[in-house]
């Protein structure tokens, strides 16, 4: 779908001859001599690094449409992840690599929104914190009390990060699915 480059706004999905890109900020400038540009921070859907680039004003940009869905996580099936749709219910299998870190948020039937362009996953959207069991980890010792203190732990996903030293095996801990931090024991 064309459009111009005037017409931008954050979240856009642009289809551009290098590939898929999200506009992250843009800005309209008008100079004093010369003709009106579009200054903007570009999201590279694909590889998720990021570039400045400036259009001319006016200039015909190609608007990628991006179908959202809500799919569940079924089970994991070798190197991909099976999902179903929560309204049709039909399955497709991800390849792991489609979906990012996504993967280590995500257990069986956790749900999660899938971005696709044409039938390619580009993305994917999770909650902005989850709830995952602690599987290993080592025990806290009695009078390590200094303030602040952490520890390795691994999450049922695989995951692993630093968590208080009051965290056991079977504990159940929130994580910031943004920075993968440990928020707090539920």
């Amino acid at each position: 779908m064309a459009f111009s480059s005037n017409d931008l706004k954050n979240g856009m999905t642009l289809d551009l001859p290098e590939g898929l890109f999200q506009v992250v900020e843009f800005q309209h400038v008008k100079p004093g001599k010369g003709g009106a540009f579009v200054r903007t921070k570009l999201k590279n859907l694909r590889t998720g690094g990021t570039q400045d680039r400036t259009f001319r004003g006016g200039e015909p940009l190609n608007q990628a449409i991006v179908e959202k869905r809500e799919m569940q996580l079924l089970y994991r099936d070798g190197d991909g992840y099976v999902f179903m749709d929560v309204q049709s219910y039909d399955q497709l299998t991800a390849p792991s690599a489609a979906l990012g870190d996504a993967p280590r948020y995500l257990k069986d039937s956790d749900n999660a929104v899938l971005a696709f362009y044409r039938d390619e996953i580009i993305g994917v959207e999770l909650p902005s914190s989850v709830d995952l069991a602690v599987a290993e980890t080592e025990p806290g010792l009695q009078g390590d009390r200094v303030s602040g203190a952490k520890k390795l732990a691994t999450l049922e996903t695989g995951l692993s990060l630093q968590v208080p030293l009051f965290v056991n095996i079977g504990d159940k801990v929130r994580v910031d699915t943004r920075t993968g931090d440990y928020l707090t024991r539920v």
